[in-house]
Order: structure tokens, then C-alpha cells, then sequence
């Protein structure tokens, strides 16, 4: 009674929070294209996109999607080893338990007919399984612990689904320890199952299993008398062998069996394999009820958004399905801060430590705003700063492991900043740039030229080899069919103006002022030359100027 009404609760607010979760991927709005569609079209269009999608020829990318991508999570192994290896004994581990142990009965048992969870190699494939996700818990504690700031965010979501993992597992390898010493559930097995009452043959098997199966009797079994031994093994072997095999085989229960034999008496007289039991089976529970909630939902919105994100997938389309995509890719978002690790302006952050302008918390404050829950003025100035900061390199959505399409995302956000009132650009002027850095002993109108003043430094361009890679790389460029009348010079040509003291002429170029700040010309350079900051020093040294001549 209690396990079903349990497990009907637990379903219930599952069901109810996933089922709010993915109404919100069609009510939420983000951008001004988000305001000429519906929730009804957004749902008419996903649904119209996946029975396009499961009629076609697409059904085989899907199921591939599936396989490399969501079983083998290898989007994960490309961007994190240590990342996949934490996420993939996580979800392997605890999702073939679910599936072999919890839903016995319905899948395993039906796979193999012969199945009963006291047998091997049940035993052992149920330990290796729990040992798999308590390894990928410790890896993902080490992460956080090891590697705090930019690259990954902390919050008490994640703490919690730590939390509740180890719970279960821990509290299953004990449950499982508790059942092997206990002598309450040897002496109602032999109730039940034995085909003998007689009281010195059960004598005999206990002395077998006190032996064999590690069982903790209140009265000592004589282990030592070797035909109450053989007779006791031609007992177990004509009522017992057929269910039960010999618990050694489960590694990790069976060491916790021995751990605990000092207090076996104890426990067994408290019926520890019962309220163990009670334990698993609630924090099990817990983790069902919390499912939607919090970090787990990822099993259900991060696959969605892989598959509907897929070039090869035409679940989305340009009108409602992108927008559809946006709400979809805030839920898919795991926070792991890679795409803050690689963005181009992240040195902003360091000077302004305003978080929104990282894109992984910057999210977070996108689905704030888009949720409609209240946000102060000087917060929404912070996310207008830090939204306004992106350069639009791409640099994000390249290298996100869970494929969202934060471009889209940041350009969205954008006009819905634009339209509550911050239409500001995105490049900061060299006053600002002075208020925001400080030196100390310089004031804070020279502490600009203090902390950059590249231009003018012989050493800025020594390595420069004119090899031209920084223009080969350069987005700029390649937008144009002739760089030379619609930009003047090319990066590289800069970079010679510069080395040939010709700053006036590079300042005044077309490309100085149509840059991009992507930081690909810097990050390409094979000789570490600051071409993009040099690009950025000279539009604020430009600005500087005029402010003078005014």
C-alpha cells in the first residue's frame, strides 16, 4: 500500500512539473518574432515537424541522434573528457538500474525468463551499476570543487541532484548488505519456500547459509561440524539454489555485509532491512517527484533539443518552431560554463565582473526576464550591459555541448532589451573603459592608456610576420567581396600601418571600425600578436580623440 501510493504521488508531481516545463517551450516569448505567434501555432507547428520527421527518411538520422549523441553522449566526449566520463557513469549506470532493477519485473524478467534478482549475474551487474554512478558523482563533486569561476556555476539545483543520487545508491548498497546478514528474512524464506518443518533440517541449512551466505543468526550456528554442513548443503540445493546465489558476487554489498557483522544482532532485532528500505524507496521517490524540477529534466529537454537542433531534422522551422527553440534551448541549458570558458569578451567580465555578461549566466536572467518574474532596474541594466557586450562571434554556440543555438538566443534577448528601453551599442567607449579599470596610483583618466597603449609599443607587432592568417580567419573579410573598396585594409595590412608608425592612417580604415571583435585574427595568430585588441584600442583611441576636437 505504501510503495504504490508513494510511487502514484511521486508520479503525479512528475508528471505535472514535466508537463509545465514543456508548456512553457510554447508560452514563453523570447524576441519581438516571438509576439506574432501563439502558443496553439507554436504546438500546431512542433507537431506538424515531428510528423514530418517520424514519415520520413529522417526517422534513421533521429535514431542515430539518439545512439551517438543522447546514449553514447558523445557531444559531451568532443568538448569535456573528464565532463563525458562524469555524465556518461552517471546516466548509464543509474538509467540500465532503473531499468533492470526498478522495472524487474516488466524488463528484465521479460528478457530472460529466468530471472530472479538473487542471482547471478544479476547480483553483480546490480553493484557494477551503482558503482558506475557513485564514480560519476565523485567526478562531478571533483569538478565543481576543482574547477570554480568562469568555467562552472554552483548552484544548490546541482548540490541537491548530487545529494539524492548518492542517497539512492548508497542507501540500496546497504539495503542490499542488511538483506545478506539478516536471519527475520532467512527464517521467512524458509517459511515460505522450504519443503520442511523439521526443526534439526533447518538447523542444518542455517548452518550452511550462516557459512555460505554470510547470515547473522541470534543463536551461533555450529559452522564447524562438516556433515551438519553437507546436509545443509543437499537442503539448499533441493529448496534454495534455483533463487539464491552466493552473495560474494556483489562486490560492494557483500563487504558492507562484513562491515556491519559486529552489529548484526542489532540490526536484525530493528529490522534494519526494513526501514533501509523505507529510505531507498522514498529517496527514490524524491528523485521521481524532483525530476522536472531541477538538473534531471535534462534527461528529457537536453535529447529533445539534440534532435530538434539536428541540421538533418525538420522538427523547426523559421517562424514559430525557432521561436518554439529558444524556450526549448533555456531548458536544455546545463550550465556548465564552457561557452563562458571560450566567449570572445569575457576580459570585459574581468574588468566589470558584471555576470550577465557570461553567457551561461546570462541565460539565466533571459529566462527570467521571459518567464516574467520581477527584475529591479539595475539588474535589468546589468543584463542590457551584458547582453549588449556579445560581439555576435559565434564562439558559444559553437562549442555548446548541448547544441543550443545561443546566437539566436543573444539576438532575441537584444530586441527585447531594445524595446524596454536599452538601445545602447554593444562597444565601450574609452571613458567607460576608464571608469571600469583602476591602477593603483593612476588616475582614472590615464589608467586607459596605462592598461592598453598597445599601439604604440614596438613589441605589439615585432612577431608579426605578415603571414596573412589573421585575414584569411576574419569574418569581416569574408563578407565582402572587395575588401579593399569596401573595408580599405585588411587586419593584416593594419597590423603593417602600425608597424610602419602609420597609426593615423590604420585608425581612419573601414576594417578598424567594422570589426566584429570575434577574436578569431588573435586567437588564429600563429605569433600571438593582439590583433583584435590593437583593433579595440584603436576605435577607443578614435573616440578619445573627436571628444577632444569638440
Amino acid at each position: 500500500m505504501f510503495f504504490k501510493t508513494g510511487l502514484y504521488i511521486a508520479l503525479t508531481i512528475c508528471l505535472t512539473g514535466v508537463l509545465y516545463r514543456v508548456q512553457n517551450w510554447f508560452r514563453l516569448r523570447i524576441g519581438t518574432d516571438a509576439q506574432k505567434y501563439s502558443a496553439g501555432q507554436r504546438i500546431a507547428a512542433a507537431y506538424k515537424g515531428v510528423m514530418r520527421t517520424l514519415f520520413s527518411g529522417q526517422l534513421i538520422v533521429m535514431i542515430n541522434i539518439l545512439v551517438t549523441d543522447i546514449l553514447l553522449q558523445t557531444h559531451l566526449y568532443k568538448a569535456d573528457l573528464l565532463r563525458w566520463f562524469m555524465h556518461f557513469c552517471i546516466f548509464s549506470g543509474f538509467v540500465l538500474l532503473v531499468l533492470m532493477h526498478a522495472f524487474d519485473d516488466e524488463i528484465t524478467l521479460a528478457l530472460f525468463p529466468d530471472y530472479v534478482s538473487t542471482l547471478n549475474p544479476f547480483m553483480f551487474l546490480r553493484n557494477f551499476f551503482g558503482v558506475l554512478v557513485l564514480v560519476g558523482v565523485a567526478v562531478g563533486i571533483y569538478r565543481r570543487s576543482a574547477f570554480r569561476g568562469v568555467r562552472m556555476t554552483t548552484g544548490a539545483g546541482d548540490e541537491f541532484a548530487l545529494i539524492i543520487i548518492a542517497v539512492i545508491i548508497i542507501s540500496g548498497f546497504f539495503l542490499e548488505g542488511a538483506n545478506i546478514i539478516s536471519s527475520p528474512i532467512f527464517d521467512e524464506m524458509v517459511e515460505d519456500y522450504s519443503g520442511t518443518d523439521d526443526a534439526e533440517e533447518i538447523i542444518w541449512l542455517k548452518a550452511y547459509w550462516a557459512k555460505e551466505f554470510g547470515v547473522v543468526f541470534p543463536e551461533s550456528a555450529d559452522m564447524s561440524d562438516q556433515e551438519i554442513l553437507a546436509q545443509g548443503e543437499v537442503l539448499h540445493e533441493e529448496n534454495c539454489a534455483s533463487c539464491h546465489s552466493r552473495p560474494v558476487s556483489a562486490f560492494v554489498s557483500y563487504l558492507i555485509a562484513k562491515g556491519i557483522r559486529p552489529v548484526a544482532g542489532f540490526l536484525n532485532e530493528t529490522r534494519s532491512d526494513v526501514w533501509l528500505w523505507y529510505i531507498h524507496v522514498l529517496s527514490c521517490f524524491v528523485g521521481l517527484a524532483w525530476l522536472p524540477y531541477g538538473k534531471f529534466f535534462h534527461l528529457i529537454s537536453l535529447p529533445v533539443n539534440l534532435i530538434a537542433r539536428s541540421p538533418e531534422i525538420t522538427i523547426r522551422d523559421s517562424g514559430p518552431g525557432s521561436v518554439t527553440m529558444r524556450s526549448l534551448g533555456l531548458d536544455a541549458c546545463t550550465h556548465c560554463g564552457v561557452c563562458s570558458e571560450h566567449c570572445s569578451v569575457r576580459p570585459v567580465f574581468n574588468v566589470s565582473l558584471n555576470k550577465n555578461i557570461l553567457p551561461s549566466e546570462k541565460l539565466r536572467a533571459i529566462k527570467k526576464i521571459a518567464s516574467g518574474r520581477h527584475i529591479g532596474k539595475e539588474e535589468l541594466e546589468a543584463v542590457a550591459e551584458g547582453s549588449f557586450a556579445c560581439t555576435g562571434c559565434y564562439k558559444c554556440t559553437e562549442v555548446c555541448p548541448s547544441g543550443i543555438n545561443l546566437q539566436d538566443l543573444w539576438q532575441a534577448s537584444k530586441e527585447d532589451l531594445a524595446v524596454k528601453g536599452f538601445p545602447r551599442a554593444h562597444q565601450m567607449t574609452a571613458s567607460e573603459w576608464a571608469e571600469k579599470i583602476s591602477f593603483p596610483g593612476i588616475s582614472a583618466e590615464k589608467s586607459f592608456r596605462h592598461s592598453f597603449n598597445l599601439s604604440d609599443k614596438s613589441e605589439t607587432f615585432v612577431s608579426c610576420v605578415q603571414c596573412s592568417v589573421c585575414t584569411s580567419v576574419c569574418p569581416v573579410v569574408a563578407a565582402t567581396e572587395n575588401p579593399a573598396a569596401d573595408l580599405d585594409l585588411t587586419p593584416q595590412q593594419v597590423m603593417n600601418l602600425l608597424r610602419l608608425n602609420l597609426k593615423d592612417m590604420a585608425m581612419g580604415s573601414r576594417m578598424v571600425w567594422n570589426c566584429v571583435t570575434c577574436y578569431l585574427c588573435q586567437e588564429h595568430c600563429p605569433q600571438g600578436v593582439r590583433v583584435t585588441d590593437v583593433m579595440y584600442e584603436l576605435k577607443n583611441l578614435a573616440c578619445e580623440r573627436f571628444k577632444g576636437l569638440r
